[in-house]
């Protein structure tokens, strides 16, 4: 499935924080995720894990963030490879 937005972890843990400086930003995180075309990496999931959870007061417990990162595991994801990041200058060369 091709997607056309490829959603950064920063987007997922805008939407889940708690700090009233990031209020704007956590409701453009949450209509951001609200959209349908997107997709993101297992990296961008592990990276959510690990800043999530992280000690000392971390914004998810561990089985909450399993939780969503279960659900978010039904998204579109992108493979992160040499092709993917050669894709646009191999492009502008028109090889294939």
């Amino acid at each position: 499935m091709t997607v056309h937005a490829f959603v950064d972890t920063n987007v997922l843990l805008y939407a889940i924080s708690t700090a009233p400086e990031e209020r704007l930003k956590k409701t453009k995180a949450r209509q951001i995720l609200a959209q349908r075309d997107w997709g993101l990496s297992i990296q961008v999931l592990q990276e959510f894990y690990v800043n999530a959870t992280r000690p000392p007061i971390p914004a998810m417990s561990h089985g909450d963030a399993v939780g969503v990162i279960e659900e978010l595991m039904r998204r579109p994801m992108v493979v992160i490879d040499a092709g993917l990041l050669q894709a646009p200058w191999l492009s502008e060369l028109n090889i294939s």
